[in-house]
């Protein structure tokens, strides 16, 4: 979501995610540990921008090394932030999550932080929000590139840069036959090798994860199609609510139950009318964080690719909210649950154990793919030609106007050699 929208209203609580939610990813660690007070600052300067009375800045309370340097630096410069500890488990970064961990607050139903007076921005945002104070644009990303490879570090590349350079430069997998995830081992989008040369990292590229291609979650569920998905719900679902039951937005409150929205799946009007099917409206309630498919369900279903299979069939209906009650369930407490068991039953417990990111690299590129869209909304609207020369910070695409939007610029010296989806940069080098 665009920043300076999202900052553009006054609110009562400011939280910064710094929970570093999906496993096997260390990107915000290493932005914490690095640059503590630029943080603090930004953190200061939008608070007072959106006149915010409470300012936390929530990390799981397992990382004790980075909760004493952000506590340093607020003691430094005086803040008035405050380090919020939030229990270790999955999932610890969602926005609504977090609102409720610190405010007591339930966000309704389909709505946003803002509904209750809440803004939420990551750690990572403020650095970027720092540097813009300092009139610098976003030209690159701190991302973690983990797994199966020689040696797992967290990069500073330039947007643009693709998955494949960055792979290399951690010194190549360490496997032949392996999936890439674009993410977190939970919600990110999953890619086969051969496809490495052509994805490219964008603002909001956290992590780049190499897993086998077989023994795990992650590449069963890339080799499964939609058919086979709505196949198996069909025929294996036993209707025993793990789903709803351990659903984080079923916890808090929100009527979403993915075991009845399984259950539709099979009856023929479900697909030829699905607008009129009540039930099916409560996928839309689904933040897709995989906690249904990864660890609740017995029978190795996925009520998550079923719910995004139907927020496809609903594709230009909003959700209307209901008049009940929002109460967060009695036993909540007692259902999160923790990376290291979902990463167990995934089949990637071991690396989660084993996985370490000590390295940190800075890359150079000959040549960057910057996408067009790389945020909720419209496009930007390309500014450049083809065969114009641009130059690194240059503004390549300004938000559309009057629409929710954003920047994109330039994030090397060189040549426009196409112009489309993905405006393409080459180097001079």
């Amino acid at each position: 979501f665009p920043t300076h929208v999202k900052l553009n209203f006054k609110v009562e609580y400011l939280l910064i995610n710094a929970a570093e939610c999906e496993p096997l990813l260390y990107t915000d660690k290493y932005v914490m540990d690095n640059f503590a007070e630029e943080i603090v600052k930004a953190v200061d300067e939008v608070a007072e921008n959106v006149s915010a009375k409470n300012i936390f800045i929530a990390i799981k309370k397992v990382n004790k090394k980075e909760i004493e340097i952000i506590q340093a630096a607020i003691s430094t410069l005086n803040s008035k932030a405050k380090v919020f500890e939030l229990e270790n488990y999955y999932p610890a970064g969602d926005e609504q999550m977090i609102v409720f961990d610190i405010t007591k607050r339930i966000v309704p139903p389909a709505g946003i932080p803002l509904d209750v007076g809440v803004v939420v921005s990551n750690v990572a945002t403020m650095l970027n929000v720092y540097d813009a104070m300092n009139s610098k644009p976003v030209i690159h990303k701190y991302l973690t590139v983990s797994g199966f490879v020689k040696n797992p570090s967290v990069l500073k590349v330039p947007i643009g840069i693709s998955f494949k350079e960055c792979i290399d430069a951690c010194g190549g997998t360490i496997i032949g036959n392996y999936k890439v995830v674009n993410g977190g081992p939970m919600m990110g989008a999953i890619y086969e090798k051969v496809q490495i040369s052509d994805i490219y990292v964008t603002k909001t590229t956290s992590g780049i994860i190499i897993v086998p291609n077989v023994g795990n979650a992650i590449a069963k569920i890339k080799d499964l199609s939609v058919k086979g998905i709505l196949s198996r719900a069909k025929s294996a679902c036993i209707q025993c609510t793990f789903c709803t039951d351990l659903c984080p937005r079923a916890l808090i409150g929100h009527k979403i139950r993915p075991h009845m929205v399984m259950r539709q799946m099979s009856g023929k009007e479900t697909f030829e009318k699905p607008e009129e099917n009540k039930v099916l409206h409560e996928a839309l309630l689904c933040c897709e964080c995989g906690v249904c498919e990864n660890y609740a369900c017995p029978m190795g279903l996925s009520p998550r690719q079923v719910n995004i299979y139907v927020k496809k069939l609903l594709k230009g209906y909003k959700y209307q909210r209901e008049g009940y009650e929002l109460e967060p369930e009695t036993f909540i407490e007692f259902r999160k649950i923790t990376p290291y068991k979902i990463m167990c039953r995934m089949g990637l417990g071991q690396l989660y154990k084993d996985s370490q990111v000590n390295d940190y690299l800075e890359l150079d590129t000959n040549e960057v793919g910057i996408k067009v869209s790389q945020h909720i909304g419209a496009p930007a609207e390309i500014l450049v030609n083809k065969g114009d020369k641009v130059s690194i910070g240059q503004l390549i695409g300004k938000a559309a106007d009057g629409k929710l939007s954003a920047n994109i610029h330039s994030s090397i010296d060189g040549e426009v050699v196409s112009v489309g989806d993905i405006i393409r940069i080459r180097g001079e080098k």
